[in-house]
């Protein structure tokens, strides 16, 4: 049996509020405060040089260019390289992003995927900084590294060789939120140089602090289509990568890149010949150069498909991003990398809905001499080694639903020294090993489909050598529980069965009405602003206020108490589903809102109808100053359009005559 192990106690939940290295109380990189800096610099009418990594070619490093090329880089900044210049202009998107001559389509295929993902994008780019207001030549930027969330702060000159930036440069000449980030990512990282050549999955939990899963293309997983899917539906990152030297990056007459890592941007089913075909959108960080076979931007494939699919998925532009097919898929690239907060794209095979994932994390040193090493572990030693116990309480057996992951620290001041073949046995109660995953990289992660029972994992390492580390575990638990920690982001699901949406709901809405069995009008407009908050196209249509809340409060509560029982939110769900997946697919242009055209389409997808003076009425009491109609507006419409038709119909069916007017129709759509 396993013995109670000596190890420190779990760090447990995601992140304590206030605890160093939380989002809400970062660690400061370099022990630089960026506010009392830049206060200073305002004060003084100065701007900041940052002395930690200074405008020098030490912080580019001794290797990456040739010496005469070292000492020819500039140092300019952005006020002198623009007359205005911005950090964001029109939003955060891949586009903005063109690979400079630093081998880092690494970091920039995940930096890519991150601004698709505003949950995440807003912890790694702070909001309160710019070159309008208060701008002293300092900038800051958030990232995870080894449990933490770190500050890391730098000068806003950025190195130029030529002429021509050496970093990634913006596609719009006066937007600098790529360069600066890039740049403050190569401090963390010790130089520009430690930049030219990595790996996209350490990006990805260096971007998010979530848990990253490596599938191999030329061995892949035989639901590898489901998991994309649910990868995509649960806004994972995700990227992919191509065998080959990224050295010499060699472009094939395809137009794939040997040794090259790319951003997957999507993932979906399209009616094609009759069937499904599943195709998936990958954008290359250089900014161009596309795939050139199949589903590419003018393959006859395209001509297939209906013009509302063809319409809503393909931008015909030479910006990097094209679809293609999942085999072709599996044959050009080597490896998919997906990762998340939760391992949420294990959830595809789960019956009943979307499950809560507890994790428990812990640090500690792993020394050698201990009886652990991959080729000394006994089922003796089980008791010396340092071990982390764990129960699992559910199990389906289409899904896996642990995970663990395992990373290692480099020592303090030595960024690019080699990672240490390290892994993890799982042992069962009888210290029976159930597994041994083992790899020589920073971040080893094993995903495990295990029955209810205890466990223990068993840290070690491959070689003779101490090293810091953290684990965490990731457990599935399949009932949320009130007082479980639930880490799974809220999300309206779509492409997805429909006994599935009817219990996604479920822990949602009880964390929301925490000791109660309903939820009130306030509590009602937190939840669907958590919700909308996630995905950021919904999101651009405003946030859900009190009095609409209220009013949707009035349509959905059957018992007329000013209260949403668990049953009435789920009808609510339900329809919010359904009217996200409508306004998706209508919203052509993907700008967050509907035109008159695309409402009148999204109206009759519905299944309800209304004529020219109505449409128009609906317009401007729902719409923007242009007429847009957001997200937002479009649900308060459509459960007013859809409650009224529904109490018509049962109105007719009774026996009563009706006839209504467009007028009497928008009064009772606006004030009912």
């Amino acid at each position: 049996m396993l013995a109670p192990s000596s190890a420190p106690m779990p760090e447990k939940g995601w992140q304590t509020s206030g605890a160093t290295g939380s989002p809400q109380n970062l660690r400061k990189f370099k022990s630089q405060d960026f506010r009392e800096l830049r206060a200073s610099c305002l004060s003084q009418g100065l701007l900041f040089e940052d002395s930690t990594f200074p405008a020098h070619v030490s912080s580019i490093g001794p290797s990456l260019l040739p010496q005469e090329k070292l000492w020819r880089i500039q140092w300019k900044r952005p006020t002198e390289l623009q007359r205005n210049p911005h950090l964001i202009t029109d939003g955060v998107s891949r586009f903005d992003i063109m690979q400079g001559e630093i081998g880092d389509c690494w970091m920039l295929a995940a930096l890519g995927s991150l601004t698709l993902r505003k949950q995440f994008l807003e912890n790694v780019l702070p909001k309160d900084q710019g070159f309008q207001e208060d701008y002293a030549g300092i900038f800051h930027f958030r990232f995870w590294q080894y449990g933490e969330w770190v500050d890391v702060v730098i000068d806003d000159r950025l190195p130029f060789l030529n002429g021509r930036y050496l970093s990634v440069h913006p596609r719009t000449s006066n937007e600098f939120w790529p360069s600066l980030l890039e740049k403050a990512y190569a401090k963390l990282q010790g130089s520009y140089q430690n930049l030219n050549g990595g790996y996209l999955s350490d990006a990805l939990v260096d971007l998010t602090g979530g848990v990253q899963v490596q599938f191999s293309l030329k061995e892949p997983p035989s639901d590898l289509e489901e998991i994309l899917r649910a990868a995509d539906r649960s806004r994972c990152l995700m990227g992919c990568s191509t065998s080959g030297q990224s050295s010499r990056n060699i472009e094939l007459r395809n137009g794939i890149v040997q040794g090259h890592a790319y951003t997957v941007t999507g993932a979906v089913k399209v009616p094609y010949k009759n069937a499904w075909k599943h195709i998936i959108r990958i954008w290359n960080p250089w900014g161009h150069g596309e795939w050139k076979g199949p589903w590419s931007d003018n393959s006859p494939q395209w001509d297939r498909v209906e013009p509302k699919y063809r319409e809503a998925l393909l931008r015909n532009k030479d910006d990097g991003e094209f679809w293609m097919c999942c085999k072709d898929f599996q044959e050009q690239f080597s490896w998919l990398y997906i990762c998340n907060n939760t391992p949420t794209f294990l959830d595809f095979g789960d019956e009943h809905g979307t499950a809560a994932w507890s994790l428990t994390s812990y640090t500690n040193l792993w020394s050698p001499g201990l009886p652990s090493r991959r080729s000394r572990y006994s089922r003796g030693a089980a008791s010396t080694n340092p071990q982390y116990f764990f129960k699992v309480l559910d199990h389906n057996p289409k899904t896996c639903n642990v995970a663990i992951s395992l990373m290692q620290k480099p020592a303090e001041h030595v960024q690019d020294e080699r990672n240490l073949g390290i892994g993890f046995f799982i042992t069962t109660e009888n210290s029976r090993v159930l597994k041994q995953t083992f790899l020589q990289a920073r971040d080893v992660t094993s995903c495990l489909m295990l029955s209810p029972g205890t466990y223990a994992v068993v840290p070690a390492a491959a070689e003779d050598q101490e090293f810091q580390f953290l684990l965490r575990i990731f457990i599935k638990n399949q009932d949320y529980h009130e007082n479980s920690s639930s880490l799974t982001s809220p999300e309206l699901p779509m492409d997805v069965p429909r006994q599935n949406q009817d219990s996604s709901y479920k822990a949602l809405f009880l964390r929301h009405a925490k000791q109660g069995s309903t939820i009130d009008a306030l509590q009602l407009k937190q939840l669907l602003n958590e919700v909308i908050s996630q995905d950021e196209m919904t999101s651009l249509g405003g946030r859900f206020s009190f009095d609409s809340c209220r009013g949707i409060l009035a349509l959905m509560d059957l018992n007329s108490n000013g209260r949403l029982t668990l049953q009435e939110f789920g009808s609510l769900w339900r329809s919010l589903t359904k009217y996200r997946e409508i306004f998706f697919r209508e919203d052509r242009n993907r700008s967050g809102f509907l035109d008159v055209a695309e409402l009148e389409n999204a109206i009759q997808a519905a299944g309800l109808s209304v004529d020219v003076v109505l449409l128009r009425l609906l317009t401007l009491r729902y719409g923007d100053g242009a007429g847009r109609v957001g997200f937002r507006d479009f649900v308060c419409c459509m459960l007013r359009l859809d409650t009224m038709s529904h109490a018509f119909q049962n109105l007719a069916e009774g026996g009563s005559q009706i006839s209504m007017t467009a007028m009497e129709w928008l009064t009772l759509v606006m004030y009912t």
